[in-house]
């Protein structure tokens, strides 16, 4: 049997390189402390829960929570809301977005940015977003994320592109 002292000290080896490879921006006291606020509020089977808080290089600032009750979601029809997920399957459109996110705003912008040759090229993936709500006239010719939509586009964005500090836990 192993030195209890050993096994002490391997486990407080093992909990401070977690803590290293985690990275600044995570308490070093709890990997998985915005699970444990959620989990201290839950009512009923479970909820799912995103939030941000971000400067895009614009200069805005966004803050963002939403939450849901797991069983809703389960339950819900899945293909009433392909709309918003299919305008965001094509990739001129993600360029689109991410330029706008980036504080490229105008038509003319937009079109040179995502490599398009004719404007109707380019109005057709507008509309695609514009009708999904991914994105909303501001004037003319000059597009933004819609409050509402910029961090759950990122939360979007996050759960694809692979984050060095993603946790998971799992039991049954």
């Amino acid at each position: 049997m192993p030195d209890e002292s050993l096994l002490e000290r391997v486990a407080t080896l093992e909990e401070r390189v977690s803590r290293l490879e985690l990275g600044p921006n995570v308490p070093n006291n709890d990997v998985f402390w915005a699970l444990e606020g959620l989990r201290r509020r839950l009512t009923g089977d479970g909820q799912v829960l995103f939030t941000g808080a971000l400067d895009l290089p614009t200069g805005e600032h966004y803050e963002w929570q939403q939450d849901a009750a797991a069983d809703e979601l389960l339950e819900a029809n899945w293909a009433d809301h392909a709309t918003p997920f299919a305008a965001l399957g094509h990739p001129v459109r993600l360029t689109l977005l991410r330029a706008v996110l980036r504080g490229t705003r105008s038509a003319t912008e937009l079109q040179e940015t995502a490599g398009l040759n004719t404007t109707g090229q380019l109005y057709h993936h507008l509309k695609q977003l514009t009708a999904a709500g991914w994105l909303q006239a501001e004037g003319r010719g000059h597009y933004q994320v819609p409050a509402g939509r910029v961090v759950p586009l990122l939360v979007l964005l996050s759960a694809v592109v692979p984050a060095p500090n993603s946790m998971t836990r799992s039991g049954s």
